[in-house]
């Protein structure tokens, strides 16, 4: 008779354990795809700030618009959709640094990029870090008289 009593006052500890473990492991699933959201954002923010860099450096000043369509949309007119969620021009930032043929240097920055977390029942963000990459002028958009 003890023994069945036992029994009894167990019964829903099964599931009380089994809804737990489903609850610790699906936070850590969660916790994984996020993680590997925010890699993917980090390697597309610095790949847009290099794929801007270079676009500048074979471009003169004036196209300062154009660089920041590159970084944003992957295209001189700014067509189509952004490369990542909350990316816009604003965030983009185009320093020319005493820019000529083969001289000075040009600095594509972006600042400020807020990353939207998915995870459930929160509307959480991360603001990025600054991404720059600076690279030196080439022919800055000018043919020389030579060619």
């Amino acid at each position: 008779m003890l023994h069945r009593r036992r029994k009894d006052n167990e019964k829903g500890a099964t599931l009380v354990e089994f809804s737990i473990g489903v609850t610790v492991f699906a936070m850590a699933m969660f916790a994984v795809l996020e993680f590997g959201r925010v890699l993917w954002a980090h390697n597309a923010l610095t790949d847009a700030a290099r794929r801007g860099a270079r676009y500048a450096s074979l471009h003169a000043q004036a196209d300062s618009a154009e660089v920041k369509n590159v970084v944003v949309y992957g295209n001189a007119a700014g067509t189509g959709n952004p490369m990542l969620p909350n990316l816009t021009t604003d965030k983009v930032l185009v320093n020319y640094n005493g820019f000529g043929l083969n001289e000075g240097t040009v600095t594509v920055s972006i600042d400020q990029y807020q990353f939207q977390l998915v995870l459930p029942f929160t509307g959480a963000g991360i603001t990025m870090p600054s991404y720059s990459t600076t690279l030196t002028a080439e022919c800055a958009g000018l043919i020389p008289n030579s060619v």
